[in-house]
């Protein structure tokens, strides 16, 4: 058995951390699972064009699965900190970089890494 190239361990990394987030959030339903597969086959080609983008491939899934969602079903991760006004998407950043994390830019905080988000629910507060 061969072993797995580094580019496929980001992909597979990738995966799991957006996963993570979306059981956190309680909205991985077979269907938003198939957006996560489908930025992943988008990204496997990229990488494989840009090898060193291997580190960004979890943070540029999460924008994708994102994107994908506020597409078809409305604004996802909303943000655990503010509890009064609009609810809000969180943001990915660095929008192209390594240790990829979901930021409020409303309250101005890091709420969580992307993977990360499980750690609290909604309406409390990030430890």
């Amino acid at each position: 058995m061969d072993p797995v190239s580094p580019l496929e361990q980001a992909l597979h990394a990738a995966r799991a951390l957006v996963l993570a987030d979306l059981v956190a959030g309680e909205v991985a339903e077979a269907h938003v699972v198939s957006l996560v597969e489908d930025s992943v086959v988008q990204r496997r080609w990229w990488v494989q064009q840009w090898p060193d983008g291997a580190e960004y491939v979890a943070g540029l899934v999460a924008q994708d699965v994102q994107d994908a969602l506020l597409e078809r079903y409305g604004r996802w991760p909303l943000c655990p900190v503010c509890g009064s006004g609009d609810p809000h998407a969180l943001d990915v950043e660095p929008e192209l970089g390594p240790d990829p994390h979901w930021v409020c830019h409303k309250a101005g905080v890091k709420v969580a890494s992307v993977g990360s988000l499980g750690g609290f629910r909604d309406g409390e507060s990030p430890s």
